[in-house]
């Protein structure tokens, strides 16, 4: 994993660079950021470039012995560790006894969320843990010498599974052996043991940017340039949630968005029947999707009404429509409904309620908050 591969997070690379190149890097760090903005493909990307043997000043070559066998996980001075589960009663659970597991699901889904690793090693039911055994055995390998590295590195994906079991880590956090760098990769700060947040340096990971998860998804060939730019607004600053969004977007949302606001502001009863029909027969995920990109749309409106010259940042055709938006009638407070309105159809048709009547009640509700009606609930 090179940094080059990490998505957007420009300002967490440049820092820990610039630290490690002025030889002031903390020996143990917490990379914080939620979910989907890549905490462990950073992690793995920085454990890389510790470990290149032709870096530069920017990224690691990708191509040497030291790049190659961390990009596989099978570095021998790269010590892992993560939530894991035991399907033996008598078996305590251990990162080593999913190791295999760990680096199949790295390798397919680098962004993965916690939920699908559990769910790749058929947890069920059961929650991952770390348990005080891992602490030891962590312990115990951090002491050896480094094997061909010249440095060791430890990453922890997922501290917030240590329960009190992680005070059994604060030694080795505190004074590490030589040549050892710490990384705790963690997206609930809060449910992180004080004892080692106060022992750490936060490294804090932002939310990425549409512009840099619609350049990524193109560049990857995931996805035509159009598309990649709805999915990204959408997405909410999580790549994995847009690659999981692209499994859904079948088409082009705005025609449709188009289509919908014009069968409202004409008032044609008919054209919202024959939407809500259409649009009850695409799936439950397709039909969030496009609610959730019309809610964007109306935020742009917002931004480009009330913050006059705020650049809108959607390509020329959803641009020029959010514009169009913001010159209509519809008040602030109106707004406000609509995309209250959205959310709660959202909301009812993830809890599988009857697709063509939500829409049907939502577009109906739109047209009264156009009109300036009273709504009778």
């Amino acid at each position: 994993m090179n940094f080059s591969n990490v998505v957007g997070q420009q300002g967490a690379k440049a820092g820990v660079l610039q630290m490690w190149s002025h030889n002031t890097l903390p020996h143990a760090l917490l990379v914080t950021g939620a979910e989907g903005v890549g905490g462990l493909p950073f992690a793995l990307a920085f454990a890389q470039y510790v470990f290149c043997e032709n870096k530069t000043e920017s990224d690691s070559c990708g191509k040497c012995a030291g790049c190659s066998k961390v990009a596989r996980l099978e570095h021998a001075d790269l010590h892992l560790s993560f939530p894991s589960i035991s399907h033996k009663s008598n078996v305590k659970p251990m990162s080593r006894l999913h190791m295999q597991e760990f680096r199949e699901f790295v390798r397919q889904s680098p962004y993965g969320t916690t939920y699908d690793w559990l769910q790749y090693i058929n947890a069920e039911n059961k929650q991952g843990n770390i348990t005080a055994e891992e602490c030891r055995d962590i312990i115990e390998h951090l002491y050896l010498k480094a094997y061909e590295g010249k440095k060791k590195v430890l990453i922890m994906w997922r501290p917030e599974y240590l329960g009190k079991e992680g005070n059994i880590l604060l030694k080795v956090i505190e004074e590490p052996p030589q040549d050892t760098i710490i990384i705790f990769v963690a997206e609930n700060k809060e449910d992180i043991l004080a004892t080692i947040l106060s022992r750490t340096q936060e490294i804090r990971l932002s939310p990425i940017s549409p512009g840099d998860i619609a350049e990524a998804l193109v560049m990857r060939s995931l996805t035509d340039p159009k598309k990649a730019s709805q999915i990204a607004h959408i997405a909410m600053g999580s790549y994995a949630e847009a690659l999981k969004l692209l499994q859904h977007a079948e088409n082009d949302l705005f025609p449709s968005v188009k289509q919908l606001f014009n069968v409202v502001f004409t008032n044609d009863g008919v054209g919202m029947s024959k939407f809500a029909e259409e649009w009850s027969k695409t799936g439950r995920e397709q039909q969030k999707n496009l609610l959730h990109y019309i809610i964007q749309l109306m935020e742009h409106a917002i931004k480009a009404r009330y913050m006059p010259g705020t650049a809108v940042n959607l390509p020329e055709a959803e641009a020029e429509f959010v514009t169009k938006l913001a010159n209509t009638n519809v008040s602030f407070e109106g707004m406000g409904k609509i995309i209250d309105s959205l959310s709660d159809t959202m909301y009812f048709i993830e809890r599988n309620a009857h697709g063509r009547t939500q829409l049907h009640a939502l577009l109906l509700r739109i047209q009264y908050i156009v009109l300036r009606r009273k709504i009778d609930v």
